[in-house]
């Protein structure tokens, strides 16, 4: 019987998470399978991916073959590093020993190199944020400052101009209240004058 390492669909739509199965190749891929070794969830930055090594390693030491997808998971789980060195174990070119403390170091630099990534993903979503948030907040200042700006103005150019009228009104009321009483006067001046000539 052929052997998969590989994984199973489930989760709502668009937003699968796998099952990570030793199936029978002949299988449906939700289907039958012999046994769970974990989890992987590629949506969340980075992937969430829970594993039990032990078990999967046993696996591929009986000869199952993982798909490129679930290789890769065991690759950076560092599986594949485990069974590439139990081999060289079973054939005597090193010791257990060496063996585990190969991939003792191998595993503390991953790790390393795991932190570091996640540490620049989350101040870059942390930078980027922050560049968002001080944008927004300066285009409201800008826009407030631009209110304020415009009111200033309506208010400047409505005061003035409401006292200018009522000077220049003033003004121009009382002369011609004089003119007219002038005229006035003068054409009664005139009339009598007129009939004191005949």
């Amino acid at each position: 019987m052929a052997v998969k390492i590989r994984l199973a669909r489930r989760g709502r739509n668009k937003m699968p998470i796998y099952d990570i199965v030793v199936a029978d190749a002949r299988a449906p891929r939700d289907g039958r399978f012999i046994e769970k070794l974990g989890q992987y969830n590629p949506h969340a930055t980075p992937a969430i991916v829970t594993l039990k090594n032990d078990r999967a390693l046993y696996w591929l030491q009986v000869g199952a073959q993982p798909t490129d997808t679930t290789r890769k998971i065991l690759s950076v789980n560092g599986v594949m590093f485990k069974k590439h060195l139990q081999i060289g174990v079973d054939k005597g070119a090193i010791t257990q020993e060496q063996a585990d403390a190969k991939f003792e170091t191998w595993s503390k630099a991953k790790e390393e190199i795991r932190s570091q990534k996640i540490a620049k993903l989350n101040s870059s979503k942390e930078a980027t944020r922050s560049a968002a948030f001080d944008a927004e907040r300066k285009k409201k200042e800008d826009k407030v400052a631009a209110i304020a700006k415009a009111e200033a103005d309506l208010k400047a150019a409505s005061a003035p101009v409401v006292e200018e009228e009522a000077v220049e009104e003033v003004v121009t009321e009382t002369p011609a209240v004089e003119e007219a009483s002038v005229e006035e006067v003068a054409p009664e001046a005139s009339t009598e004058e007129t009939p004191a000539a005949e």
